[in-house]
């Protein structure tokens, strides 16, 4: 990757070791601040129960779980918390929540750091080419969350199937999906003993039906970019604003991220800036703008169709775009 991407030359060692840096205490913020928001809206879902009101507390509490996940991503990558034993701890909780098992989660997004955009090789990219109707599937959470259901109930029986998982790391995967599948049927068995809806009221329900506001954010990152190893025509930043950075816990700066994955969610922006000083422009779109351009492009043809080391989907002006602003 160094032959058209050096990271030497965009920070020196003292320059990164600094940016490296964890802090506990800013980790507790962010995730204070966003578990927080989580209780405020429940306690509000909760008082505006039998009222229209209770359709936008929903949903606000939906988007809020399912954003917990930039929470897990972080914590995966032991950046939240300079306490690593914290980091894990919060991970395993958050992925119980997400019903994204974190040993799991973690093996599939090592394996599409290390191999960002290889068909056979990231962890997060091997699928079949998106056509409309698939795209539109998986924007949508439905074939999201028959692939997050499925796959755990097969690994909790022992199955194995991802490429990406060495033998060395299926035993530890076999047993925290058991352990969650577990947990979840006695989740549901007490909620049928106690004649409570609590689990699918404030924690299932919100979080299935908002999954296509999550998924603005999940598909923007690679999707119609190069396949090539090259960080900066394989990664696209988002266009957002300092609300949409905080809740998904800075990674709208993912060129940044990616190029340095070992920088704390919080130093993305100072990251971005330097980077951007070194390349010039790193590719970045907007959640709507992107969605609009991949559907028009797939309504043409199927994914498997555009040329594979080439951007296919871009802004109107085209090609590379400008920093992303300060604000």
């Amino acid at each position: 990757m160094d032959a058209v991407f050096s990271r030497r030359k965009v920070l020196n060692p003292d320059e990164l070791r600094a940016l490296n840096a964890r802090s506990d205490l800013k980790g507790a913020v962010q995730m204070a601040s966003h578990v927080g928001a989580i209780i405020i809206v429940a306690w509000a879902h909760a008082a505006f129960m039998g009222t229209w009101w209770v359709l936008l507390t929903g949903a606000l509490l939906g988007v809020l779980i399912n954003f917990l996940y930039a929470a897990q991503h972080e914590l995966s990558h032991a950046t939240v918390f300079a306490t690593r034993k914290v980091n894990e701890v919060f991970g395993r909780l958050i992925g119980f929540v997400m019903i994204f098992p974190r040993d799991f989660d973690q093996v599939m997004h090592f394996a599409h750091h290390s191999h960002t955009q290889n068909w056979e090789r990231d962890g997060e990219l091997v699928r079949e080419p998106y056509t409309l109707q698939t795209y539109l599937l998986w924007l949508s959470g439905i074939s999201y969350w028959r692939n997050r259901l499925v796959g755990l109930v097969r690994r909790a029986r022992g199955i194995i199937v991802e490429p990406y998982i060495r033998a060395e790391e299926e035993a530890k995967v076999v047993r925290e999906s058991r352990i969650h599948a577990a947990l979840y049927a006695g989740i549901a068995l007490l909620s049928l003993i106690t004649g409570s809806w609590a689990a699918l009221t404030f924690w299932l329900l919100p979080m299935v039906l908002t999954k296509p506001v999550h998924q603005l954010q999940n598909t923007i990152e690679h999707l119609g970019l190069s396949h090539e190893d090259d960080i900066l025509e394989n990664t696209r930043s988002t266009r957002t604003n300092a609300l949409i950075r905080w809740l998904c816990w800075q990674m709208p700066y993912h060129t940044a991220h990616h190029a340095f994955p070992s920088v704390p969610f919080w130093k993305l922006r100072d990251l971005n800036a330097k980077l951007e000083d070194h390349t010039g422009e790193v590719h970045r779109m907007g959640w709507i703008e992107f969605q609009v351009d991949v559907i028009r492009k797939l309504a043409q043809k199927d994914e498997s169709q555009w040329p594979m080391n080439e951007v296919w989907v871009f802004p109107v002006e085209g090609g590379r775009t400008a920093r992303m602003p300060a604000e």
